[in-house]
């Protein structure tokens, strides 16, 4: 017998976005002192932690500015803002799976929006 699950919603969210949400679930468990931090919880807030640069206001305008261009769809938007590459080698690889190529032209402007965050 196989179980299937069905997507209900779906939803993108930044790395300063899920900082945010785990932060506030951290905070509820520290005021129980019976429930713990589950292995898989402390891990994914050590990860955000680490790797959440911007604010989520910041991440947010970069999400959007990204979406203003032709090329650049909201899940891809995301992942750059969540990446944040720094060259045109970097940007390409989030662009690796796409079925249409990005110019030198374009990833420069995607760098220059990338800049004007970090």
């Amino acid at each position: 017998m196989t179980i299937f699950k069905e997507i209900v919603d779906e939803e993108y969210l930044t790395v300063s976005e899920t900082k945010d949400l785990l932060e506030d679930i951290e905070t509820e468990r520290a005021l129980d002192d019976e429930r713990e931090l589950r292995y898989e919880l402390a891990r994914a807030i050590e990860h955000v932690n680490r790797f959440a640069i911007l604010e989520t206001e910041d991440a947010n305008a970069l999400v959007e500015d990204l979406q203003d261009l032709e090329k650049v769809d909201e899940p891809t938007a995301y992942k750059i803002a969540n990446l944040l590459p720094r060259d045109r080698q970097e940007l390409r690889t989030v662009f690796a799976q796409q079925r249409y190529s990005v110019s030198g032209d374009e990833l420069d402007e995607i760098l220059n929006i990338i800049a004007k965050y970090v």
